[in-house]
């Protein structure tokens, strides 16, 4: 009987593992008869057998040129599921714990051993930890030497990319086989937001959708010390175990799997916090099973209100006086089916505020997001005669951001329209500011509160109990603008005009300096160079910071780093992101997500390249003088150039190319840059300097373009706002 293909891989695929462009690949399969045959797909997307790939690719000498993270993500492809411990992403996902505290010769040392040997390894760290993840146990041995491959790809990983690269791989792993679909992580500058909006240092947090765990790493980031999370989906459940136990070895992490509405795993647990990101739009919820369900103390949720069996589950579970932050969709704040529980909401105090986000900020990505704050009500407390109501979606629209917070990573997805949007091209700092600022200033006195016209208000409560209780923001800061004063206002609207003016002319003279001419009858064609290759020959050095596992912990005991920040510690430094990169900002990044004083510090003449991929702006610049001292965000690549060698703005110019990042490019929503893998044409220095020139008149260009294009946008806003507000008058007409 003929063997089962053990994985399928496509040719875009295929040129990542071998290190190669997709064209080369296309002359593999033209040009050699043994090169294997498609074992699916279709004819216009044929799919390769990846056992029979890879022999093929060994044979020839071709060494995989994957990263560490690939190379795991491949050999579980290739052995796939039912190989003895292999087949359990849950032992797995605990000899990534048990790995991570390893000091790094002690996991360089598994390479070394025998496929037996590092089976019994690998089993002995897998016991070690094994009442950390939810549903393991002791038990018999599960690993042999069969798994080795996979084990040996694990290990180096861990070493290579830190526990939480190879946490991710082994979560993917399992979801693509699973039914389960909506399983997207919260970006890290909204779960940053998310936790901020709990005042003070709450101790014990409870996240009852936990997904991945990173809203409940933001609460032990600020300071929370007693972790509880719970999951329908058992991978993900294990996978929060893990990585929260990884970022946050101080506290103690509970983490069960199941699903919280129908079977809570903390009945009795009462939290100083809970923060969620639930599910949205599930109607079998358990609508009919829970209809007498004590947790609806404000209302029975009707069957399409899912979110708000959320939002009271999460009140349940609170301290009299604890808050609950949840990230909800818009239509929870209006549709007709929630009125009578919105209204007691409102109408108990326990809801304090609603900030809707711009479209971008986390999935679905074509929606602006609502957070809800609310407090669970205390007897004898004080009565709540307001809720606070911020819109920061106006302000900080994709394509026009200045500045991001921390570097997360961004999450990417196709919005209705077929374009594509990040999180990481929103203005994440202005969000958080006016949101924060908003915050604290209306808990510091409710009743005082004066707002900012257009941005936050405080609405009365009686106010807000009518026929149809409609929590949307926009619709209510909007009666907020009516306060502005039309002089300053029409002042504003002018001051920004002339900006926009200003820019529109700069903007014409940068890209009216020269005629671009074509290359001749055919493109041009050059030898190239991969970065590993110039790397090796000295040309240039490729740094990046390392991540938050037992080498940096190591280097840290020690007093070492890879940065030379002459002993200053990264909370004294700004830190340049992904995002930074992305909407042409200086480093606006938070030194505290580093997590670590390893970081490399960034020089003039260097240059950024984004490490995931996407096109929420440029992918790669050369850092100026005001990026210099900063320290190397987690997502971002640094190169350092040898000047005599390799022009910067040539080198940034063809780093950042588009076909060059897709090409080296791994995964699917999220593509992250293997920056080994990018490639360079080999030119004379003094032809480098050439294409380096032009390079930076691109950038200029396109700096410029993103300027004018914001003043154009404030200056819309203001005008339009002044009009439909009454604080300003149409033109005088032509005459």
């Amino acid at each position: 009987m003929p063997q089962q293909p053990t994985a399928q891989v496509t040719a875009a695929e295929i040129s990542r593992i071998a290190g190669v462009t997709r064209a080369t690949v296309s002359n593999w399969r033209r040009r050699h008869d043994d090169f294997p045959e498609p074992s699916g797909g279709t004819e216009s997307s044929p799919l390769y057998d990846l056992g029979a790939v890879r022999a093929w690719l060994a044979a020839r000498g071709h060494a995989s040129a994957a990263s560490p993270a690939e190379e795991l993500r491949t050999t579980l492809r290739l052995h796939g599921r039912g190989i003895s411990g292999s087949g359990d992403s849950g032992e797995l996902l605990l000899l990534v714990l048990a790995a991570a505290r390893h000091s790094p010769d002690d996991l360089a040392a598994t390479a070394a051993l025998s496929d037996a040997d590092l089976a019994a390894r690998a089993e002995h760290d897998r016991a070690s930890v094994a009442e950390a993840v939810p549903g393991s146990g002791a038990g018999p041995a599960r690993f042999t030497a069969e798994d080795a491959a996979v084990l040996r790809a694990l290990y180096a990983c861990v070493r290579e990319e830190g526990g939480q690269a190879a946490l991710g791989v082994l979560a993917e792993w399992e979801l693509e086989d699973s039914a389960a679909s909506g399983a997207y992580r919260t970006p890290e500058p909204l779960t940053d937001l998310i936790a901020h909006l709990v005042p003070g240092t709450p101790v014990r947090v409870l996240d009852p959708s936990c997904g991945s765990g990173s809203l409940l790493a933001a609460a032990a980031r600020r300071g929370a010390r007693e972790l509880y999370g719970q999951d329908v989906l058992p991978v993900q459940a294990r996978r929060s175990a893990v990585s929260l136990t990884l970022t946050a070895p101080e506290a103690t992490v509970t983490v069960r799997a199941d699903d919280s509405l129908r079977a809570d795993a903390f009945p009795d647990l009462l939290a100083d916090a809970v923060l969620s990101n639930p599910p949205y739009g599930i109607r079998d919820w358990g609508h009919d099973e829970l209809a007498y369900d004590p947790r609806w103390a404000y209302g029975v949720p009707a069957r399409a209100e899912s979110e708000l069996a959320w939002v009271q589950h999460a009140l349940a579970h609170l301290t009299p006086g604890g808050y609950a932050v949840l990230l909800l969709p818009p239509a929870t704040a209006g549709r007709a089916s929630g009125r009578r529980v919105r209204a007691e909401l409102v109408r108990s105090g326990a809801l304090r505020a609603v900030v809707a986000l711009p479209a971008g900020a986390s999935v679905p990505l074509h929606v602006g997001l609502h957070v809800w704050v609310l407090q669970r009500p205390e007897p004898g407390g004080p009565e709540r005669k307001t809720v606070l109501f911020v819109d920061t979606a106006a302000e900080a629209a994709p394509g026009t951001a200045t500045a991001t917070g921390r570097g997360g990573t961004a999450a990417t997805a196709r919005t209705r329209g077929g374009s594509r949007s990040t999180s990481a091209s929103l203005d994440w700092v202005g969000i958080m500011v006016r949101a924060l600022d908003a915050w604290r200033a209306f808990t510091d006195n409710p009743d005082t509160f004066e707002g900012e016209p257009g941005v936050a208000h405080a609405v009365g409560v009686v106010d807000l109990l009518d026929d149809v209780v409609d929590l949307t923001p926009a619709r209510l800061v909007r009666a907020s603008r009516a306060g502005i004063d039309p002089s300053d206002l029409a002042a504003e609207a002018d001051a920004t005009r002339r900006n926009l003016v200003d820019a529109a002319k700069s903007l014409a003279r940068t890209a009216g300096r020269a005629d671009w001419n074509a290359a001749g009858t055919s493109a041009r064609e050059w030898r190239t160079a991969t970065v590993s290759d110039l790397a090796r020959g000295g040309a240039l050095t490729l740094l990046r910071t390392a991540p938050d596992s037992a080498r940096t912990r190591a280097a840290q005991a020690a007093g070492g780093g890879t940065g030379t920040d002459g002993g200053r510690g990264p909370e004294t430094r700004a830190v340049l992101t992904g995002s930074d990169i992305a909407t042409g900002s200086g480093p606006t990044g938070d030194p505290a997500g580093l997590h670590d004083d390893t970081a490399p510090v960034i020089a003039a003449g260097d240059v950024l390249v984004r490490a995931v991929a996407g096109d929420g702006g440029p992918m790669a610049r050369v850092a100026g003088e005001e990026d210099a001292g900063a320290l190397l965000g987690h997502h971002v690549h640094l190169f350092r150039p040898d000047p005599a060698r390799l022009d910067a703005w040539f080198l940034a110019g063809f780093l950042g190319a588009e076909d060059n990042i897709a090409g080296a490019s791994t995964g699917s929503t999220v593509l992250t840059v293997s920056p080994g893998r990018l490639r360079v044409p080999l030119l004379p220095l003094e032809e480098q300097r050439r294409y380096g020139e032009a390079f930076r008149r691109v950038h200029e260009l396109r700096a410029e373009a993103r300027r004018a294009k914001r003043l154009a946008e404030e200056t819309a806003r203001l005008l339009a706002s002044g009009l439909t507000g009454g604080q300003l008058l149409p033109p005088p007409g032509d005459d």
